[in-house]
């Protein structure tokens, strides 16, 4: 069968949690796909998700304007998931989530190639958050130099690799307490396979551009509720401890200078405000409807890939989801 190589895309930050699931959707769809990362070595494994020669790592860096525009070169479409949750070094919000995405989107504006941009629920230029400074004002350059972009804005995103309720399953499977900042603040979590088959929808042009779309599952949880759900899939009993936003800010302030914080002040911040879809985006259709997707519950999902936390791992007995059967469909893609 030939190969429908309709367009070549450039992915930044393909080799990440988000990024692996992308580039396998967009190859899926018969694109050519240049993984462009600040270390190639890390993305040489997605080779195998598309055939000899449709996927190609490459090295760029959001700080070197230099390497974005050689990324770009010879692209019809390019996506940036370029993001981070904490700073480190000269891995900056501005210099990443504000300045990075102002020279991806004149990279792409400039080789006249279409543009999604992968921003999050709770941009807010006049936020408390850096992290959400940062994106609004990424947000903003890049509708300036793009006007017909594609942004979407998910709420946590979740899925095999994820760095939520991997760690809070494998804090549980240690500790007889769990500690929660924002016990009560909601969320709205959404599978990583619904987030990258939005991207591909919109990287096929079938959905309108100029917009900012919100990305947010079926269930709008607590955080607190978020946790239990875990607890019952990996069948642990664990103590939830909600920490006062005034406490939390005090240990964040002295954890944040160790390596590999656990939290941050920002960090903190940003748990004082829901990470749900918004009204407005409802009433408008700039959800998951636009796209003709139906996105996948936690109940569907969870058993696939916290399975190993429980005591006995797969073979646990007992638990409300340990005895269901894994839908091939919706397990998660190496």
């Amino acid at each position: 069968m030939k190969l429908d190589t309709r367009k070549l895309v450039t992915v930044f930050g393909g080799s990440g949690f988000l990024g692996r699931y992308v580039v396998q959707e967009l190859a899926s769809r018969g694109h050519r796909v240049r993984v462009a990362c600040r270390r190639p070595d890390l993305a040489y494994h997605l080779q195998i998700a598309g055939r000899l020669g449709q996927i190609q790592p490459i090295q760029a860096n959001l700080r070197y304007p230099w390497s974005i525009e050689r990324a770009v070169e010879g692209a019809d479409h390019v996506v940036n998931l370029v993001g981070i949750l904490t700073e480190a070094g000269k891995q900056k919000f501005n210099a990443l989530q504000a300045q990075g995405a102002k020279d991806v989107a004149e990279a792409a504006a400039a080789q006249g190639a279409g543009l999604v941009h992968m921003s999050a629920i709770g941009a807010d230029e006049n936020a408390s958050s850096r992290y959400a400074r940062s994106k609004a004002l990424g947000e903003r350059h890049v509708f300036a130099a793009r006007p017909d972009a594609v942004v979407l804005r998910p709420s946590i995103v979740f899925g095999a690799e994820d760095q939520f309720f991997n760690r809070f399953a494998g804090m549980a499977r240690l500790s007889p307490v769990l500690p929660l900042v924002g016990a009560q603040t909601l969320f709205q979590p959404v599978f990583v396979n619904d987030v990258a088959q939005a991207v591909g929808v919109a990287v096929d042009d079938k959905v309108a551009g100029g917009r900012i779309y919100e990305l947010g599952g079926p269930e709008v949880l607590s955080f607190q509720r978020l946790m239990e759900e875990m607890l019952l899939v990996i069948d642990r009993k664990r103590r939830i401890l909600s920490i006062p936003e005034g406490i939390a800010s005090r240990l964040a302030g002295l954890m944040e200078k160790l390596p590999g914080a656990p939290l941050t002040s920002d960090q903190v911040l940003q748990l004082q405000h829901d990470n749900v879809v918004s009204d407005a985006a409802k009433a408008e259709g700039r959800t998951f409807e636009a796209f003709g997707i139906h996105p996948r519950t936690l109940e569907a999902i969870l058993p696939t890939y916290l399975v190993r936390f429980r005591p006995q791992g797969q073979f646990t007995r007992g638990s409300r989801t340990s005895d269901k059967t894994v839908d091939p469909e919706i397990a998660p893609r190496a």
